[in-house]
């Protein structure tokens, strides 16, 4: 069993993925989080996520659900950091892998990796205190019937909440802003500003919104991660991808891309 929680002192590599807003997620190792990485820093979202969800308040042993969880690390980073009983679902990261990941972290008897489709989720109603999902939710969330059915799995009064790539503020049209057309991709179009996700869960009826934020600066996080994973990535298909994304933030400098918090409670 790795100990992925341990810094090397005096790693430049460690240097470069501290952050002083995440000072949980400093403490796991620096290739570990390069290696199982599958788009932006999911810790430090989380970890961004957190006080908003109310993470601290848990009791230990709570159930969390983790939606679209991707190779687990959000998973591993809740049951360490927060002491839950974890469901690492996802779609895409078969459950074998993730348990091997899972186990090698020293958190088996707490974290459950399933195979699961957001549409069509293997559990009981009113099964969990919390629902967190990072990175994942804009692919499927932005359905208007979507929360309605996913709030059911909350207990009353437990919180779902998501960090989703984010626009500043809505685009008006069809044509994405000329500075980022070259890259554009169709997907993009789920990225959604705070007062739209505001508006989407608030008409849903299923949860209060407690929070619809915007990360001041996120960009520059996206931005520095994106040039590490580029540099110190060993697969190509990420090196280039992380370099792509790079090159498309430097060019739009916060303007329009970046990170939103949604919390919601069910009543």
């Amino acid at each position: 069993m790795s100990d992925i929680t341990s810094r090397t002192s005096n790693d430049p590599l460690t240097d470069r993925v501290s952050h002083p807003r995440y000072p949980r997620s400093n403490g796991y190792d620096a290739r570990w989080t390069i290696e199982n990485q599958m788009g932006p820093h999911a810790l430090w979202l989380l970890e961004w996520l957190a006080p908003a969800l109310g993470l601290d308040t848990l009791s230990p042993g709570s159930r969390v659900l983790d939606l679209g969880c991707g190779r687990a690390m959000t998973s591993i980073f809740l049951a360490k950091e927060y002491d839950v009983q974890v469901t690492a679902a996802d779609l895409w990261v078969k459950p074998g892998e993730n348990a091997a990941r899972i186990t090698e972290a020293g958190v088996a008897d707490r974290v459950l990796p399933v195979y699961a489709e957001a549409h069509d989720l293997p559990f009981g109603e009113g099964g969990f205190d919390a629902i967190v999902s990072v990175d994942a939710y804009q692919y499927f969330g932005t359905d208007d019937l979507y929360l309605p059915r996913l709030t059911r799995l909350l207990k009353p009064g437990g919180r779902v909440g998501v960090v989703v790539p984010a626009l500043r503020e809505e685009i008006d049209g069809t044509e994405p802003p000329e500075h980022l057309e070259p890259y554009w991709e169709p997907d993009f179009w789920c990225f959604h500003s705070a007062a739209w996700w505001r508006r989407q869960w608030t008409r849903s009826g299923t949860v209060e919104v407690e929070t619809a934020d915007w990360l001041d600066d996120g960009w520059r996080d996206w931005l520095r991660w994106c040039e590490v994973v580029a540099e110190e990535h060993t697969d190509e298909w990420h090196v280039r991808m992380a370099g792509q994304c790079a090159e498309m933030l430097r060019l739009d400098q916060g303007r329009t891309l970046g990170f939103v918090r949604v919390v919601g409670r069910r009543p």
